[in-house]
């Protein structure tokens, strides 16, 4: 990246992005997204240029090292171009818009991406990362057509927009009586079957990415029919996953995807809202299997997680890059000698645990630390600390520094998942700091803004911010049994629907009404690395429509579900997130209600088993929310009251007796 030392600073100098701050010594003359761009591209009649990435992107390092820090290049596309840079992370609006109309051009998606708009931001032209000569011939074979066939061009870019148009919604929905919402749901687990890699976990194709809400989604099929073939696909996708370069074998934490089928070589970049997921899903895989490296793996997660990329006021970074000292893996990667150095007599056995050679196992003589074992004996700590020790002594790689609210309260989730299956007070007080710090810095009394970094941004939050968040408060409030949380769920819901929900549709936009206007107003409902928002938001409507008695909250659930049914059962793999909802629907919640002076301690108990069909509610003393009216402690006793439709089971002081009334087959 560019050294300030030396060069002028264009105008990303004044963002707050790490990633448009990476570019703000290029030659290029960037613009971040905003109306001083997009009037210069009007007034000059000239075609815009929009680079997209983010900061812990590799290729977007070695673009910009190519072509964007070299002064020709420069000067062609600031002669022939207005030039805009955009961090996908702070403006997933945008990426959203320009990586369907890439793909629509018959381009795989990635990034960078980089598209070429008219000057009224209709797209024209597009692809990825291009190599320098590719790239200067393209800018030049750019303009010209821009010159000579300006109309043709125009056409391209009208056809695009009206493609963009088109709603994803439009393109899958079937309308289906919701008095009729039975799936099977085995016709799900069929179809993931068929792709799953039996021999290293995973779904069946190299690179592989970690997609956690299949595995959830699995658990909760286990958990309804008791199908061991589900139990094993996830725990050996997450044995597997553990043992390869995927998982920091040092300091935990799990980068974002595997180059090859064998979770061997990442991307070694490491995300926020992927290591939330999977405290979620290694803490659920716990309280199923008991299994000791499960438990290690979400501790040492939180560790990574609490040392590195928490901020001093308790807010969450949001990547750590993939590339030290210009280097994908520098940072994580071990030479034998360096090896010889740390340890001398005992490499070679340290070498045979971790499976490095001399030459190496992976490129350069580099190699990336496995561990194949099932249990980590203290003789192997002792010997990870060392060589931790000794590689925090090395550059470190980028971090991107920036608090995206949606990610935190991810993240807060996760936390909440992990304190209900090993109840350690300190997996709650993280999610209690970190929530403190978005109601101080991201949440304001009339909406959730996107990031924070030094300051608040002026960019509202996205649906997926909202749909996170309410997530998290309605987690935080079964945990806590403090109403504050669930009313704060119901507030930031009445938001959304007020906000963001399309009537005619049935589903939710992206931005909200007050958003920028850009050329394409987008529905997600496809559940990626990171779970469609329009999916979460519905699990949040069936949800709080329970536990607030607000039986239109569900119906709309239930709707948008239905419609979507064909779609789930056909592609679970990019429909995972609404294929949990759907199991829900179809099999139902059990309401816990748990009342009297050891209702904390009784919950405690209750959550330390896996019940992913259970709502928990509670309270010491009385309550107004409706599924706590009339239940009460009897004779200084707590209660459970196990309850399914408002309808409830004689109550209970006993735990066990309160499992076999939540888990019974008969009651769903």
């Amino acid at each position: 990246m560019s050294s300030s030392t030396d060069k002028k600073a264009n105008r990303l100098i004044h963002t707050t992005s790490p990633y448009l701050l990476q570019h703000a010594y290029n030659p290029v003359d960037w613009y971040p997204w905003g109306s001083e761009a997009l009037q210069k591209a009007k007034q000059e009649d000239k075609p815009i240029l929009v680079s997209i990435g983010y900061s812990a992107c590799h290729w977007c390092h070695v673009m910009e090292r190519e072509s964007f820090e070299k002064n020709e290049v420069a000067k062609v596309m600031n002669e022939y171009f207005v030039c805009i840079k955009v961090d996908r992370e702070e403006r997933p609006d945008i990426d959203q818009v320009y990586m369907e109309a890439v793909q629509a051009l018959g381009v795989n998606g990635g990034w960078p991406l980089n598209v070429f708009l008219t000057p009224d931001q209709k797209p024209f032209f597009g692809g990825t990362y291009f190599s320098p000569q590719t790239w200067v011939q393209v800018l030049t074979n750019i303009n010209k057509a821009f010159l000579a066939n300006r109309v043709q061009i125009e056409d391209t870019a009208e056809e695009l927009r009206l493609h963009l148009l088109k709603s994803d919604v439009e393109r899958f929905k079937q309308t289906i009586s919701t008095s009729e919402l039975k799936s099977d749901l085995s016709l799900l687990f069929q179809n993931l079957e068929k792709r799953f890699d039996r021999d290293m976990g995973g779904m069946n194709k190299a690179p592989k990415f970690v997609m956690p809400t299949i595995w959830l989604w699995l658990l909760r099929y286990h958990s309804l029919n008791k199908n061991e073939s589900a139990l094993h696909m996830v725990t050996h996708t997450l044995t597997k996953m553990a043992q390869g370069g995927l998982y920091d074998q040092l300091a935990g934490g799990f980068a974002r995807y595997s180059v090859d089928a064998n979770w061997f070589a990442p991307h070694f970049e490491k995300m926020l809202y992927d290591n939330a997921q999977l405290m979620s899903l290694y803490a659920e895989a716990f309280s199923i299997t008991k299994s000791d490296r499960y438990k290690e793996i979400v501790y040492e997660t939180f560790h990574w997680l609490a040392n590195e990329m928490t901020s001093p006021e308790g807010g969450f970074y949001s990547a750590l890059d993939a590339d030290s000292e210009g280097v994908e893996g520098k940072f994580y990667c071990w030479t034998y000698a360096e090896l010889e150095e740390v340890f001398e007599k005992e490499t070679n056995n340290v070498a045979t645990y971790f499976q490095a050679t001399p030459v190496g196992n992976w490129e350069h003589g580099m190699n990336i630390l496995l561990d194949t074992h099932e249990e980590t004996s203290a003789e192997i700590k002792s010997l990870k600390q060392k060589l931790l020790q000794a590689r925090s002594k090395r550059v470190r790689p980028g971090l991107d520094d920036k608090i995206l609210t949606g990610w935190n309260a991810m993240m807060i989730h996760g936390l909440t998942d992990a304190y209900k299956t090993f109840g350690d007070d300190s997996f709650l007080q993280l999610a209690l700091r970190n929530i403190s710090f978005l109601e101080t810095h991201l949440i304001n009394n009339e909406k959730v803004f996107r990031t924070y970094k030094g300051k608040r941004s002026d960019t509202e939050g996205f649906l997926e911010d909202y749909a996170f968040l309410i997530q998290a408060y309605t987690s935080l409030y079964q945990v806590t049994f403090n109403e504050d949380w669930l009313h704060k769920a119901e507030l930031w819901c009445n938001y959304v629907m007020k906000n963001f929900f399309d009537e005619a549709e049935g589903y939710f936009h992206f931005n909200s009404n007050t958003a920028e206007q850009l050329i394409a107003r987008k529905k997600d409902i496809m559940d990626n690395v990171i779970p469609s928002s329009n999916s979460v938001m519905a699990r949040n409507l069936y949800r709080l429509g329970i536990l607030l008695d607000r039986e239109a909250w569900k119906t709309i659930s239930i709707t948008m579900t239905s419609q979507l049914i064909s779609l789930i059962e056909s592609e679970p793999s990019y429909m995972s997130n609404w294929g949990m909802l759907l199991a829900e629907i179809t099999n139902g919640f059990a309401e816990v209600v748990i009342v009297g002076n050891d209702a904390e301690k009784k919950r405690k108990e209750l959550h330390a088993h896996h019940l992913p069909f259970a709502l928990t509610l509670g309270t010491k003393t009385k309550s107004s929310l409706p599924l706590l009216e009339g239940r009460e402690a009897k004779n200084d006793e707590t209660m459970i009251y196990v309850c399914f439709n408002k309808t409830c089971k004689l109550p209970t002081t006993q735990i066990k007796q309160a499992l076999e009334q939540i888990i019974r087959k008969d009651n769903y």
